[in-house]
């Protein structure tokens, strides 16, 4: 009798949680397991979902990431809904129910709850609170973090910074959480010959620039107004680099108006989504990633596996990639000019730039994304080992 594994996510965007979400769809077995993928609606990847084989697709109407009490308590009773049909229709095979990001893991454990399931996962993609939010509103986000965690029969954390931080504010038993790392399609990232020339004509990068690449969606969170604050600073010491940013979100227009402000829109190219990011990374010199937070940042792996040195912030499992002056340099959020002068100085020193690139992709193999599904499905069996099958 095949377990019935529900993945909720709240939107399909380009991303790390979403990229591992949609790999482990792919990949679970289905001999063992009959796979679902639940999902907010509008995400650029909900074609490349629909298209893989023996794959239930929903689309969850009012599921997505801004607060709205109105449509968030639709999305609530929906997924309650939902979830009291997948009991009945599954019976008596057990359902599991894996919710991934802030806004899904929370909704969809509350009505999980009331439907009563009882074979409820949460992976912390990072948290979706932090310490530049107001005190009171971090407080809240913490406590329904908590409440959620009770509700969880077992906590996944991308990065072992996540776990400790969970068990610190309580919202995981350390029993309760483990580590399965976020990891890349290594091979994907390996540098093969290309046609870097072309690509680079492509994105209006002059051939002769040093190329200085962020892969971010353009939300707060990523924190893209202060790469474009960077670079202006860049440029007053490297005034031949040039800056692509690849994605796209919300803070685009405020992007767009600063970077037209700061004098530096010829050598700052506003690249939308991309689906070539191990081409845009092998026609670039550095990495740079300036999140307020994160779980583990799935670029720098890329970067590490692409022969490049990321250049960052300091956040949740970022040290567990980048190892400062080994394979890179880590600064606190925020800090753009100590990210701004390594930046410099490694654009000046192309010896150190192919040290630190190849140092990254000599230790990136532990990130491999071949032992996510296998480590899951580890997870599940042992669930459904416990007799924990039905309420």
């Amino acid at each position: 009798m095949k377990a019935r594994v529900v993945h909720l996510i709240t939107k399909l965007e380009l991303g790390g949680a979403q990229g591992n979400t949609l790999h482990t769809v792919r990949g679970l077995d289905r001999r063992r397991f009959s796979v679902a993928l639940w999902a907010g609606d509008g995400g650029i990847l909900e074609e490349e979902a629909r298209q893989i084989p023996d794959l239930d697709i929903e689309v969850i109407p009012g599921l997505r990431r801004e607060v709205s009490p109105v449509q968030d308590l639709r999305a609530l009773v929906i997924l309650w809904s939902k979830l009291k049909q997948e009991m009945k229709r599954f019976a008596p095979a057990p359902v599991i129910l894996h919710t991934h990001s802030s806004k899904a893991g929370i909704l969809g454990r509350l009505a999980a709850r009331l439907a009563g399931v009882p074979l409820v996962v949460h992976t912390y993609h990072g948290f979706g609170f932090n310490r530049g939010q107001p005190w009171p509103v971090r407080q809240f986000y913490i406590g329904l973090e908590r409440l959620t965690g009770r509700m969880s029969r077992a906590l996944v954390a991308v990065s072992y910074a996540n776990l400790e931080e969970a068990v610190r504010l309580g919202l995981a038993r350390q029993e309760q959480i483990r580590v399965i790392r976020s990891g890349i399609a290594l091979q994907e990232f390996r540098p093969r010959p290309f046609d870097r020339l072309n690509l680079r004509r492509e994105l209006g990068v002059s051939p002769d620039s040093s190329l200085v690449t962020m892969v971010a969606c353009l939300k707060p969170q990523k924190s893209p107004l202060d790469f474009a604050r960077l670079a202006a600073r860049v440029l007053k010491e490297a005034p031949d680099a040039e800056f692509a940013l690849a994605g796209d979100g919300e803070l685009r227009p405020e992007l767009e108006r600063l970077v037209a402000e700061l004098g530096i829109r010829e050598r700052f190219h506003l690249l939308g989504w991309r689906r070539d990011v191990p081409e845009l990374l092998w026609a670039s010199d550095v990495l740079v990633l300036t999140s307020l937070w994160e779980g583990l940042p799935r670029v720098y792996l890329e970067a590490h596996s692409a022969g490049l040195p990321v250049v960052g912030t300091r956040v949740d499992g970022a040290a567990e990639a980048v190892k400062d002056g080994e394979n890179g340099y880590l600064f606190e959020p925020g800090d753009i000019a100590g990210m701004a002068s390594a930046v410099t100085a490694l654009l000046c020193d192309p010896a150190q730039r192919r040290r630190l690139g190849e140092a990254g992709r000599a230790r990136v193999d532990e990130f491999d994304i071949r032992h996510l599904v296998p480590a899951l499905e580890a997870l599940y069996e042992e669930l459904l080992a416990a007799g924990a099958g039905r309420a």
